[in-house]
């Protein structure tokens, strides 16, 4: 198994709400924060979302080292409903992620299977006989020397698909301590990957909404 790394969640600010109403708690979180509670700490998003509101529940997550927005249904029916379009594929999802390299075409899509590497989990592996379906569009935004700013909609929402997919692709994201390996693990303290914006359907009023953080980096 995977060591896990030290945890040393940032405090500053405890919690930061991009939107809330009845039915709904959207939450930007910071690099470095577990989204639910693990076997290190039970400091977490979630807790900390529960202890401020009392009845958010968790429809996914983003990994610890990656950034950017996370929406918390308020009650089980209002998870449900929100749960079901994950599921369903009916959000739209953008994330902004450094890679390393000089990327040579504008765009393109990595069309991957992905399941777990059980002797080093938490690490996923490519896996064309028992992997699940996983599928990343990519654009670039920015070319900048021997780096490439990219922005990345994946279609399905396997662990560690935009990591893996972005390796496969043979420009690992800047500062992941997992999939990369000597400069370019070495580029940035932390995982530049970022989960710009959030679309989905209100679980109350049923009006499409899109939320978004700027990107930190």
């Amino acid at each position: 198994m995977k060591p896990l790394p030290d945890y040393h969640p940032p405090t500053e600010p405890w919690l930061d709400v991009l939107y809330e109403d009845d039915a709904l708690v959207v939450l930007n979180k910071q690099a470095g924060l577990l989204s639910v509670p693990g076997n290190v700490s039970r400091d977490s998003l979630e807790t900390r979302a529960s202890e401020r509101f009392g009845d958010t529940l968790v429809a996914h997550r983003l990994d610890m080292a990656t950034s950017g927005v996370i929406v918390m249904p308020r009650g089980k029916e209002n998870l449900a409903a929100v749960g079901l379009q994950f599921e369903k594929r009916q959000t739209e999802k953008r994330y902004i992620a450094v890679v390393w390299g000089d990327v040579a075409e504008d765009k393109g899509t990595v069309d991957l299977p992905i399941r777990c590497d059980w002797p080093n989990r938490p690490l996923q592996m490519i896996c064309h006989e028992r992997g699940r379906p996983a599928v990343t569009h990519w654009e670039v935004l920015t070319r900048e020397g021997d780096k490439t700013r990219l922005a990345l909609t994946p279609i399905t929402g396997r662990s560690h698909q935009l990591r893996l997919h972005m390796k496969e692709l043979g420009h690992p994201i800047l500062g992941d301590e997992w999939y990369a390996e000597g400069d370019a693990r070495a580029a940035s303290p932390r995982l530049l990957l970022h989960a710009e914006e959030l679309t989905l359907t209100h679980p109350a009023n049923g009006e499409r909404m899109s939320f978004t953080a700027p990107c930190p980096f």
